[in-house]
């Protein structure tokens, strides 16, 4: 029998006004959905690393977006996870691919391309 569970996604981002909209969307969308409003809340929660994806900030305060990725992965979290940042650079796609995150989008462009990359990442994961 298939599992009728949500998707669970953690957004990791320092704008609460992000955060807000990205949880609006994506439960709109049938996802489950926890927030976090930095790196270090996400690193020092109880179950930090039991997402089906993770939407992840670039540029935070505390750790940017590729730092709190490779942490992650040292700490044998394997699930997908989606950069996110309104600040990219040349090098930006090259550094997350070797940090190991699956995509880089920007903000100004989330909505539906975010939701696509999202269901892509959890159903390769899960197949």
């Amino acid at each position: 029998m298939a599992s009728t569970a949500k998707p669970v996604v953690y957004v990791v981002d320092d704008d609460a006004a992000v955060l807000g909209s990205l949880r609006f969307l994506l439960e709109t969308d049938g996802f489950a959905v926890r927030t976090f409003k930095n790196g270090t809340a996400l690193l020092n929660a109880a179950g930090s690393r039991g997402a089906d994806c993770y939407v992840i900030d670039y540029k935070m305060p505390d750790i940017n977006g590729i730092d709190l990725v490779t942490r992650l992965r040292k700490s044998n979290v394997d699930a997908p996870v989606i950069l996110i940042t309104g600040y990219p650079d040349e090098n930006i796609s090259t550094r997350a691919a070797a940090a190991g995150v699956r995509d880089v989008i920007l903000k100004p462009l989330l909505d539906e391309n975010l939701i696509k990359q999202i269901r892509h990442a959890i159903r390769d994961r899960r197949s």
